[in-house]
């Protein structure tokens, strides 16, 4: 090729390299917000109270018998009396769960020899779930009137907690405004808008400890007394507002 024939291709060329060093230095990414207020970031709990409208409670059976298999028949006979008493009292399958089923050699222990087996100790627990609160005192007699020799419980929870949570998000939510404009107004500045809202872990305070009765401990003369008090929800929340003029 003669250097006539070249020189246009070269001019093209040079003139194609600048538009293509522009195109690759245009940035095409999203930009960050930007402002010139003041951004002050507040953090505020607050709480919404309901009445507990389920109880959680476990109720078993533990026999014992010269060997496994007795003490495990025994505890079979005991345990068909027991569930025959929860569906009588009308708690539903799908709240009703076997929790724990074991057999353990029961030791004796002299002195320095070795420990040797002296029985069998078969247990079966069964957990439940009591959606009528009112009728709670006449399941737990109920129970231990058919062989439940052990039973803890109940705890006490909200079934359906959204609303409550609701309520405490609201409340946090127009306690953090106040004090963003509390602090705004110390300024001599105004609320612009929220720049971001973000929502800590809710928080339910543990069930109360669960009390542990025995058979024999239990006056079967009068349903046994509950009180499911009142549970709290608690909703915590950070919000970013901007201040301006």
């Amino acid at each position: 090729m003669t250097r006539h024939a070249l020189l246009p291709l070269l001019l093209a060329a040079a003139l194609a390299a600048p538009a293509a060093v522009a195109v690759a230095q245009t940035p095409t990414g999203p930009q960050a917000a930007v402002t010139d207020g003041t951004l002050l970031s507040v953090s505020a709990q607050a709480e919404a109270s309901r009445v507990p409208d389920v109880a959680t409670l476990s109720a078993g059976v533990v026999t014992q018998a010269p060997d496994a298999n007795a003490a495990l028949r025994a505890n079979a006979a005991q345990m068909q009396q027991l569930m025959a008493a929860v569906r009588k009292a009308g708690i539903a399958e799908k709240d009703t769960q076997t929790s724990g089923l074991n057999v353990h050699p029961q030791y004796r222990h002299d002195g320095d020899k070795a420990p040797t087996i002296t029985g069998y100790q078969a247990s079966n627990t069964v957990s439940l779930k009591v959606r009528d609160i009112g009728s709670l005192g006449d399941v737990l007699d109920a129970l231990v009137a058919s062989g439940a020799n052990q039973v803890n419980g109940p705890s006490f929870e909200i079934d359906q907690p959204d609303e409550a949570y609701d309520e405490a998000r609201r409340a946090a939510l127009v306690k953090a405004r106040e004090r963003a404009d509390m602090y705004a107004e110390s300024l001599g500045l105004r609320v612009r808008r929220i720049v971001s809202i973000s929502e800590g872990g809710g928080f339910m305070p543990p069930p109360r400890p669960m009390m542990r009765m025995q058979a024999e401990a239990m006056d079967m003369a009068a349903s046994s007394p509950v009180s499911p008090g009142e549970s709290t929800l608690t909703a915590n929340l950070d919000v970013v507002f901007e201040l301006g003029r």
